[in-house]
């Protein structure tokens, strides 16, 4: 039989739900972060292309551009560590649940945007 404290640490033990589609998660994020990767080289290379230019009588709108290119590649870096975090929390057996209530997050959304972190509950902008 088990002692006191072995079972007081079975009831804490968080419980994560058992995926069994969990194949499915992991090819949809994979398929993501390639995509994400390759949007982020695509830009990443524009963007070194365009700074390396030397400017001509059209330099602020060159300067402009190559801002631009640089938020843009800055946001798709951004998206690309969301996805690599969502494949984290699939390793870890936590992709799914809300990271603020817990809650499970509905298998619609997350097949909309695979690497969301919170449910709609939680998500939704304070009223």
């Amino acid at each position: 039989m088990p002692s006191q404290e072995a079972r007081s640490m079975v009831a804490t033990a968080p419980v994560r739900p058992a995926r069994a589609d969990g194949p499915r998660w992991r090819a949809l994020l994979e398929a993501r972060w390639q995509a994400r990767l390759k949007e982020l080289t695509e830009l990443s290379l524009a963007y070194h292309g365009a700074a390396d230019t030397p400017g001509g009588s059209g330099e602020s709108k060159s300067k402009q551009q190559v801002q631009a290119l640089l938020s843009r590649a800055i946001a798709a870096r951004r998206k690309l560590a969301d996805v690599e975090e969502a494949l984290g929390r699939l390793a870890a057996g936590d992709f799914g649940r809300c990271e603020h209530c817990g809650s499970e997050i509905p298998p619609g959304l997350l097949a909309v945007i695979p690497e969301t972190r919170y449910c709609p509950r939680c998500d939704a902008p304070p009223v």
